[in-house]
């Protein structure tokens, strides 16, 4: 897990190149080597077919995964993303009620609702000092209690304006596909090419330097937790949309390979700098696993071990220093040829 926040901020702008070389890197070579182990071992995983069906959930993952990338770009872990999602499902299904016309406001009221749990997660995070796990956990609760206020628990079919607009296909790409890269170049924008997102980056790295730079560090901390909501609400939207008949529990099966994208596109869990593309990529790679072990023959019901052996892999890859071990090894090597 590469740790991304030295002690100055030009330590941090030194070793992000690293780190962002390391992490794409990683993840690239390892999304390549996982396509070709599908075309040998599972070539209905890879089919044109196949890989349409299966970029809409990669697409809203990597949405998601943008959100969380946000939050532990500060430190944190939000694990309010399953009711986040479910809430925004809900809401944009049963208040329309099949009714077309009332669609804008049902995505008004749940951008609404995930405006107020991320100032409140962020108000209970950055203003009150609460650990970020209690905190969200404590707002996922209170957000599938309006999930089971608003729904009883009872699925609705979605409208069809809906379903087409999150559903459909343009030039044969899936639409959501082109709202993941529509907010993959939002963020990165932000972050990289703003004052914002710089000092954002360098607040998450060492909000102590930031503090003695004279940046005001709990505004930054808290605004985390906002727009990591209004990315699992659009992904909860666009959930409602791609599925006909969305359940209430939709964002359950989200958390964990959310913190699992941020892992494997080498963002440090100690917070720092964040890198979109390589989560946006991380996602895929994510969902084309499941894809292989599913047409291999692992059973549905083990995707979550699935998942949690790409956490692990993405841990224990960015724990290891590769470079000094390999040279120690090359420094050994040379020792016994020339005693």
């Amino acid at each position: 897990m590469a740790d991304s926040s030295p002690n100055t901020f030009g330590g941090a702008a030194g070793l992000a190149s690293v780190n962002l070389a390391k992490g794409f890197v990683t993840i690239v070579v390892s999304t390549l080597a996982l396509i070709v182990l599908c075309v040998i071992f599972a070539p209905s995983a890879v089919t044109a077919g196949s890989l349409v069906g299966s970029l809409p959930f990669a697409s809203v993952l990597a949405i998601v995964g943008l959100g969380q990338m946000l939050v532990v770009q500060q430190g944190g872990f939000d694990l309010s993303v399953p009711g986040s999602v479910s809430l925004a499902v809900v809401i944009a299904t049963h208040m329309p009620n099949g009714n077309d016309a009332m669609l804008l406001q049902s995505v008004l009221v749940a951008i609404g609702f995930a405006l107020v749990a991320g100032v409140l997660n962020g108000i209970m995070v950055a203003y009150f000092r609460l650990n970020a796990i209690v905190a969200t956990i404590g707002m996922n609760a209170l957000l599938y209690a309006a999930v089971f206020a608003i729904s009883g628990g009872v699925p609705r079919i979605t409208t069809k304006l809906l379903a087409g607009i999150a559903g459909g296909k343009t030039l044969g790409i899936p639409h959501s596909v082109y709202f993941a890269l529509g907010l993959l170049a939002i963020v990165s924008f932000v972050l990289k090419k703003t004052v914002a997102g710089r000092r954002f980056e360098a607040i998450g790295a060492n909000p102590k330097a930031a503090r003695a730079a004279g940046l005001v560090v709990k505004p930054y901390q808290a605004m985390a937790y906002v727009f990591a909501q209004l990315l699992y609400c659009t992904a909860g939207i666009l959930i409602a949309g791609i599925t006909r008949e969305p359940t209430a529990f939709q964002g359950n099966s989200l958390l964990l390979p959310s913190v699992a994208v941020v892992v494997l596109a080498g963002t440090s869990l100690l917070g720092g700098r964040g890198f979109p593309i390589s989560v946006v990529i991380a996602a895929f790679f994510l969902n084309q696993l499941s894809q292989f072990a599913l047409s291999i023959g692992v059973p549905y019901s083990a995707q979550t071990i699935v998942q949690a052996l790409a956490l692990v892999f993405g841990i224990g890859v960015y724990s290891i220093d590769w470079t000094t071990r390999f040279k120690t090894a090359t420094q050994s090597s040379t020792e016994e040829e020339n005693p």
